[in-house]
């Protein structure tokens, strides 16, 4: 039976019932829940906007795009978006999704915290960014109804969620600062991680290897 939130149907094919379950067994509550937040707020948006997209391919995006802060996917050598973006493109992969669908959500997961590019491109990729920034920077907040939101909140809870997906940015990245050079997840080390030093575009380009 499907579940309906908000008006929102979560998709209940084999590709995306097994897709939660990986995201139930790796992530936190935390991360679980603003996943699906995540999701549901991406379709009432691109609703809202008259935007056609794929529900289970956006389901997919939306719920792997933390996967990157998981202890499980977590790496030390890149970026955490592009951990939860190859993971997303293996799993469909496995599942008979390539080519062009399943770079999409690719690129939809490895550019969601990039401001305002994702937003020019393909539905999926576009709304999976404004669906994280509804639900972490309150962008396109009163684009949904009230009603929606408490909705949304009420099947997925976000207690002090402020202050602990903070947390869980810092917990997901500490390890590899040097990923955060030129993205905003700097400045989540800046505020929580002591010692610690952003890049300098400028000084990268004054320091390189050309004599001028």
């Amino acid at each position: 039976m499907r579940t309906t939130i908000a008006g929102v149907q979560i998709p209940d094919s084999a590709l995306a019932r097994e897709a939660e379950q990986l995201v139930r067994e790796a992530a936190t509550p935390l991360v679980y829940d603003h996943s699906r937040r995540v999701f549901l707020f991406a379709v009432l948006r691109g609703r809202e906007l008259g935007v056609d997209f794929d529900p289970e391919l956006l389901y997919v995006g939306a719920m792997f795009h933390d996967l990157g802060l998981t202890e499980t996917y977590r790496r030390h050598d890149q970026r955490f978006e592009i951990d939860g973006a190859d993971q997303a493109r293996r799993f469909l992969h496995a599942h008979g999704v390539d080519g062009e669908a399943a770079q999409r959500v690719w690129t939809a997961i490895a550019l969601h915290t990039t401001p305002e590019i994702p937003l020019h491109m393909d539905a999926e990729i576009a709304l999976v960014t404004r669906g994280v920034e509804l639900d972490v920077l309150g962008i396109g907040y009163e684009a949904i109804s009230a009603a929606q939101r408490e909705q949304i909140v009420a099947a997925h809870p976000r207690p002090d969620f402020k202050n602990q997906i903070l947390a869980a940015f810092t917990d997901g990245i500490a390890h590899r600062p040097g990923t955060t050079f030129g993205n905003v997840k700097a400045d989540v080390l800046a505020h929580y991680m002591p010692g610690f030093v952003r890049g300098d575009f400028v000084e990268v380009i004054k320091n390189s290897a050309w004599p001028q």
